[in-house]
């Protein structure tokens, strides 16, 4: 998952939940890890996405609905993959800290 970190951190809990529940096709082998990064913005969200739709990875955008956000970009779930395809990819950003 990938969250803003401009959010509040309860803020950023429900959408790291969300994303996730959206992305994962369920059923996951034991041994899969989950991992939260983090970018500071909406705009960065939005790029991310667009690059790592472009590198064909599968993602999902999580969009909030309610106010005050009212259809803000809030997260991105990746669909489970293999580790060494997906780190190439995010790699570059940081964990939520």
């Amino acid at each position: 998952m990938i969250v803003r970190a401009d959010l509040p951190r309860g803020l950023q809990a429900a959408q790291i939940v969300h994303a996730a529940g959206e992305s994962s096709p369920g059923g996951l082998p034991a041994g899969t890890y989950a991992v939260v990064l983090a970018v500071p913005s909406e705009e960065a969200l939005v790029r991310e996405a667009d690059r790592l739709e472009k590198a064909k990875l599968q993602i999902v955008r999580i969009y909030e609905p309610d106010a005050p956000y009212c259809g803000a970009m809030m997260a991105i779930g990746i669909v489970p993959a293999r580790k060494e395809d997906l780190r190439r990819h995010v790699s570059c950003l940081p964990l939520l800290r």
